[in-house]
């Protein structure tokens, strides 16, 4: 892993991807941080931090598109995939890299509260948090982002993705909020969801019946709640999706001074998810 890991980062900085990637990120936060903070005198680097938080929606599609499509376009990742290089030291290696250069940033960033102290009253656990914060969510993006490569040869295809994916969860508070509330709209989501679940089971299986059962089973829990309540559905459908809303998280901790474990164990908790996904991906196209 440690082997893959240095090629990998070496790469980025080989290329402009990396330095790009830097840039981008702080140069952005950087402004926002010169008119909140220097120039309007908000004593909070967490303010302008969250204001320029989409930021990472469009550089973060830019450092992992080419982690996988890349090779696949190129062939190269025949190497890999004949080596005596396990999958999840393939997948960790490159992602620590590109981690690796987001670290880089995030620690350009640090030196802002620093610069507010020395004009003023600084609230460094506030800020240092939330830059921590900020870090979990980007490396999740991260993860999101060398998934979605993994799964195209064309770079181009796997930035537009990621990009997509990434601004959904940009807005996915807003989202959440006009989804349906009654019972009947909920049960009939639940059931798209369902079927789309059993299709990606069968897509990743080939395996008809546990599709079926899977199906099955869900459809079946389903109507045992109906019968014994029907009440739980309504609102449920923005109760489950409001946990994965990742502003909550960043609110809580510039707007609540509260240090939100239970978000930061569930960014960490998708992070491993798409991690194991990707690894899953080249899994298969080694067999294959």
């Amino acid at each position: 892993m440690l082997a893959i890991f240095k090629r990998e980062f070496k790469s980025y900085f080989q290329t402009m991807t990396g330095p790009i990637f830097i840039a981008v990120i702080t140069a952005f936060i950087g402004l926002y941080f010169l008119i909140y903070n220097m120039i309007t005198g908000y004593p909070y680097f967490a303010y302008p931090l969250v204001s320029a938080w989409i930021v990472l929606v469009i550089a973060v599609p830019l450092l992992t598109m080419r982690s996988f499509a890349e090779e696949r376009k190129t062939k190269t990742d025949q190497i890999l995939l004949t080596s005596p290089v396990s999958v999840t030291d393939i997948v960790l290696g490159k992602y620590f890299a590109m981690v690796a250069v987001f670290l880089i940033a995030v620690l350009l960033l640090c030196i802002c509260p620093i610069i507010i102290s020395t004009a003023g009253t600084a609230y460094f656990r506030l800020d240092y948090s939330t830059i921590f914060a900020f870090f979990v969510i980007g490396c999740m993006y991260i993860s999101i982002g060398m998934f979605i490569s993994s799964l195209t040869e064309s770079q181009i295809i796997a930035a537009i993705l990621s990009f997509v994916v990434l601004m959904v969860m940009y807005l996915w508070y807003s989202i959440i909020n006009i989804l349906p509330s009654d019972t009947g709209s909920t049960m009939a989501v639940l059931l798209v969801l369902i079927v789309l679940l059993c299709f990606i089971v069968y897509s990743q299986t080939k395996n008809m019946t546990m599709s079926m059962l899977i199906g099955v089973g869900c459809m079946a829990a389903m109507m045992v709640v109906y019968i014994v309540d029907p009440s739980l559905y309504q609102g449920l459908l923005r109760k489950i999706f409001g946990e994965f809303s990742i502003i909550g998280t960043l609110y809580n901790f510039m707007l609540s001074y509260i240090f939100d474990l239970q978000g930061l164990l569930r960014m960490l908790i998708i992070t491993l998810v798409m991690l194991f996904l990707t690894g899953q991906s080249i899994q298969k196209r080694r067999w294959n």
